[in-house]
């Protein structure tokens, strides 16, 4: 990762699922402080997701590495925004 690359965070999400929506809602500011992307994967669209995550969603991953799942961890996601500063 360099400081000049863009961060990009991956959540793994279901379209009927509102802690998934809570999760989104709370996410987007952050990642517009950051200059972050974020893409969602629905799980239900994606047999592979869905078999790894089931039930467990949201997941935010963020260069690979689980940062949380269900509910926000804004320190966590935080933290790793701050490397691409």
């Amino acid at each position: 990762m360099t400081r000049n690359e863009r961060a990009r965070l991956i959540v793994f999400s279901r379209a009927w699922c509102h802690l998934c929506d809570d999760l989104l809602a709370a996410l987007r500011p952050v990642c517009e402080e950051f200059g972050a992307d974020i893409e969602v994967v629905d799980v239900d669209s994606h047999p592979k997701f869905e078999k790894i995550y089931g039930e467990r969603v949201p997941v935010v991953l963020g260069g690979g590495t689980e940062l949380c799942h269900y509910f926000l961890d804004t320190a966590a996601v935080r933290a790793y925004l701050l490397n691409f500063r």
